[in-house]
């Protein structure tokens, strides 16, 4: 038998090195990179997704980095597809290829050949959704897709909003849950022999270092980028639901102060890195890489 191409895999929290490990990795073994980022794929959106700069990259190259724009859907299906392609090429070429991220829909539906259904969005029922939401609250709807996939919902967090809305409408869309869609399409076989290693740290020692990446954004201009986006799509886009994103709209509005604003992404950021370490120790292929310094 031939044995299948081997592509590594970097995962873990935001924060945690990942972009500085793959970059040394990929010079070492001959490598190019994929990003696993959901908020990297966005043009414009540099700042405060912490998309590495041209002199990080290192004259290594990657893909499925600033290509999609801000005020465009991009689903996991179109993910997995683009990411099968850019594997191929560099496969093709003779390198190694090198996944990069922290989203863990994007790297599952590689590593065990998840058939994510392009599902396309109904309008209404999103409309219906956000005006449950406003009567009842988060915790209604949370509730509701706790009884319809038991199981997805134990790794999203009560306060996902955009996660446990799309549970919902999954299976409003196909009869089907997200878990039994994922049952029946991890029978195919995977295509690529892929190696998983995520970056863990001491949890105060993470805390640190995504507080220190929040300051640095703030100096570098973050609130400079959001005013830009705003204004060159002449409203929000939904890729600015994204973390951090969202808590400096409110501050440009007037809804908190630039101190307050920090904490708040401070926190969320916190908050999305303990979700994200939960999610990827469900993997039980995953090795993980201790860090300390």
């Amino acid at each position: 038998m031939n044995e299948k191409p081997k592509v590594i895999v970097i995962c873990g929290p935001t924060a945690s090195g990942k972009t500085a490990l793959s970059i040394e990795l990929a010079k070492k073994i001959n490598g190019e990179i994929v990003s696993a980022d959901s908020m990297q794929i966005y043009k414009d959106m540099d700042i405060g997704t912490a998309k590495p700069s041209i002199e990080e990259m290192q004259y290594i190259k990657h893909y499925l980095l600033d290509f999609v724009s801000p005020d465009e859907r991009y689903s996991v299906a179109q993910y997995k597809k683009d990411a099968k392609n850019a594997i191929k090429e560099i496969i093709t070429k003779g390198k190694t290829p090198i996944i990069v991220g922290g989203t863990g829909l994007y790297v599952d539906s590689l590593i065990y050949e998840i058939e994510y259904n392009d599902i396309e969005l109904d309008e209404n029922y999103r409309k219906e959704l956000e005006y449950l939401i406003d009567i009842k609250g988060l915790e209604e709807l949370y509730k509701k897709a706790v009884e319809i996939d038991p199981v997805a919902m134990e790794k999203i967090s009560q306060n996902d909003k955009k996660r446990i809305m799309r549970i919902l409408e999954i299976y409003k869309a196909t009869g089907k849950t997200k878990t039994e869609q994922e049952i029946e399409s991890r029978k195919n076989p995977v295509e690529y022999d892929y190696k998983v290693f995520a970056i863990n740290w001491d949890r105060e020692k993470l805390y640190q270092r995504i507080n220190k990446r929040v300051d640095i954004m703030v100096e570098q201009g973050l609130i400079k980028e959001v005013e830009n986006i705003v204004k060159k799509y002449n409203k929000f886009p939904t890729a600015m639901q994204g973390l951090g994103y969202k808590k400096v709209v409110q501050y440009i509005e007037g809804n908190c102060t630039k101190d307050e604003m920090i904490e708040k992404i401070k926190m969320e950021t916190r908050r999305y890195a303990k979700r994200q370490l939960t999610w990827f120790r469900k993997n039980k292929q995953t090795i993980w890489l201790e860090r300390r310094k």
